[in-house]
């Protein structure tokens, strides 16, 4: 049996199918069992990172585990995992670990991840980069009008599919390859004019990308409750990107042996959330 956490997310969701088309038993651990919806044949199970109590019968016969990060409250997950058995914990981190100052970001995930490896049970880290689904959030923009408003337009970034870092969660947990840590991107390096540009071409509509002030993003972002030391350091990271090429990482295609979605793949894939003119 393999338990998945955050079963609902961008990842988990990914990593609960392709684990179910490898032929595996699945269980899903959610605090709303009644309130989510997962594929037929899937054991859903009440339980919360952040609750010990509830973790003993969701762990029980469990021998492998998809970790999504919950900052307050692993280590009790941990202490079971030991208590019950588990024999891998597949660990869903951030690119940010790597940063030569991580940040309030990479310093959440660096202490999960280094509770991990101290808990004594066999891991492996998949830190992906940002996530393609990101850019969901100009999709109101771009309903309401086809200009993506934003700051630092020429920053870029090598997105990765929340697919392929399920893809690579799901052959850790697979093969046992534990001891590994996976930096993943995807496969170019695109500012985010030309990802708006894509976006444009894959679903038949004309958008472009307008440069707004810092402090106007900064302030949207606030009013979404995002905390403001997040708001500067995701900032602060996207001006250090601007008119740079973003690094490239293989491990996507090293793991899965197929290569890494493109971002005009992920778009046609979500065409629909984008107001796609053949939807």
């Amino acid at each position: 049996m393999i338990l998945v956490t955050g079963g609902a997310g961008n990842v988990g969701a990914n990593v609960v199918r392709q684990l179910l088309d490898a032929g595996q038993k699945v269980r899903v651990m959610t605090r709303d069992p009644g309130g989510r919806s997962f594929p037929d044949g899937v054991e859903v199970m009440a339980g919360d990172l952040t609750r010990p109590e509830t973790l003993p019968a969701a762990l029980s016969g469990v021998e492998r585990a998809f970790l999504f990060p919950v900052f307050t409250g692993v280590g009790g997950f941990l202490d079971t995992a030991r208590r019950t058995g588990l024999r891998h914990v597949v660990l869903l981190s951030s690119s940010a670990v790597t940063f030569p100052t991580p940040g309030l970001i990479g310093e959440q995930h660096l202490r999960v991840e280094h509770a991990v490896a101290a808990s004594g049970l066999p891991w492996t880290f998949v830190r992906p980069d940002a996530f393609m689904t990101n850019d969901l959030a100009w999709a109101p923009q771009i309903a309401g009008g086809g200009v993506v408003r934003g700051v630092y337009g020429g920053a870029a970034t090598a997105p990765v599919d929340p697919r392929d870092i399920a893809a690579v969660a799901v052959r850790a947990l697979l093969d046992r390859r534990a001891g590994e840590a996976y930096v993943l991107t995807g496969p170019q390096s695109l500012t985010q004019i030309e990802r708006v540009r894509i976006i444009a071409a894959t679903i038949g509509r004309p958008l472009r990308f307008e440069e707004v002030p810092r402090e106007q993003v900064k302030e949207q972002l606030l009013r979404h409750d995002t905390p403001a030391p997040v708001v500067d350091e995701l900032l602060d990271i996207l001006a250090a990107r601007d008119g740079r090429t973003a690094e490239i990482s293989p491990a996507v295609e090293q793991v899965t042996g197929r290569p890494a979605f493109t971002y005009a793949q992920w778009v046609a894939h979500r065409a629909a959330a984008f107001g796609s003119a053949a939807a």
